[in-house]
């Protein structure tokens, strides 16, 4: 089942960058008005993203590495404890430069990517990932009937116009039983209306048209129930507004968001010790229960019966 958003309509919460943003009655959740064409979309993607957008992107997560690694180790051990050692088969949409890929290699999963940028796609095929350089859409023609028992989608759904199709070609791309892992933005976030209210901050979150769509928890748990998946997990990332709110406004400003992040990037990797561990995965699900967490981490599972 996907969600028919031919038509859009809804409240207007606010106005970037000559895009409309509304809480659409249609589809469920927020996003801008009027979506972008697939033409955009294929040219900024296709070829852009990577070079004119987030020039500096691959390089930091090479520089983040090991934050990195701690990040996609709690995804895989949470996998790890659903999916038996033999069947720990993994498509990532959405790839970037294959680093969670690579990783997954090391613990001993068999992964394939889906990436539309060439210069994300070479450096993930450079370091010995399976990608294919293609849309979703056509990945799908090209997996040629091959299924997975998980599907990670990172950062991913916030950029398309459609997240409703794309979902339901991951519910078809899994096996029965299988485990879809969602990582998106969580925008419009309570600790983001208090900086709102009583700081003035305006939305800096939204960036139109490369985030076409702003996610709630609940909107995106309601989004895949929608397209046919039952939630089993969520959690959350560290809450980058609690820097603004002790005060160090990283808005606009590089350098010091460079800073914020190397301080969330330590306390991740110094609570994910052996004896800290633990608090520190339930200090994250405990905030996403708050619906509290720069992102949404959300395990989502095929029924095992049609």
């Amino acid at each position: 089942m996907t969600i028919d958003c031919s038509n859009h309509s809804g409240e207007i919460l606010d106005r970037s960058n000559s895009f409309d943003v509304i809480k659409c009655e249609q589809c469920g959740y927020i996003h801008i008005t009027p979506l972008p064409t697939e033409e955009e979309l294929n040219k900024i993607y296709g070829e852009e993203y990577y070079t004119v957008e987030k020039p500096l992107f691959i390089e930091r997560q090479k520089e983040d590495i090991e934050w990195w690694r701690t990040i996609f180790d709690d995804r895989y051990t949470y996998l790890e404890s659903r999916i038996g050692e033999a069947e720990r088969t993994i498509l990532d949409i959405g790839c970037g430069p294959g680093f969670f890929l690579q990783r997954g290699s090391e613990r001993g999963w068999k992964g394939v990517g889906v990436e539309p940028s060439r210069q994300a796609s070479a450096h993930a095929q450079s370091i010995g990932c399976e990608v294919h350089n293609l849309f979703l859409q056509q990945a799908e023609k090209e997996l040629n009937g091959k299924n997975f028992n998980v599907i990670h989608m990172s950062e991913v759904l916030e950029h398309i116009p459609n997240p409703s199709e794309i979902c339901a070609i991951a519910e078809r791309l899994l096996n029965p039983g299988g485990i879809l892992c969602v990582v998106v933005p969580n925008d419009y976030n309570p600790l983001q209306k208090v900086l709102r209210r009583q700081q003035e901050y305006r939305p800096y979150w939204l960036a139109p048209p490369h985030h076409i769509n702003y996610f709630t928890f609940a909107d995106m748990e309601n989004l895949l129930q929608a397209t046919g998946f039952t939630v089993i997990h969520k959690t959350a990332m560290f809450p980058m507004e609690l820097f603004l709110l002790m005060g160090d406004n990283y808005v606009g400003n590089d350098q010091l968001g460079r800073e914020c992040h190397g301080k969330r990037k330590r306390l991740d990797i110094a609570l994910s010790s052996a004896e800290l561990q633990p608090f520190r995965l339930e200090l994250y699900e405990l905030m996403s229960r708050h619906e509290i967490g720069r992102e949404m981490i959300i395990y989502a599972q095929k029924p095992v019966q049609a």
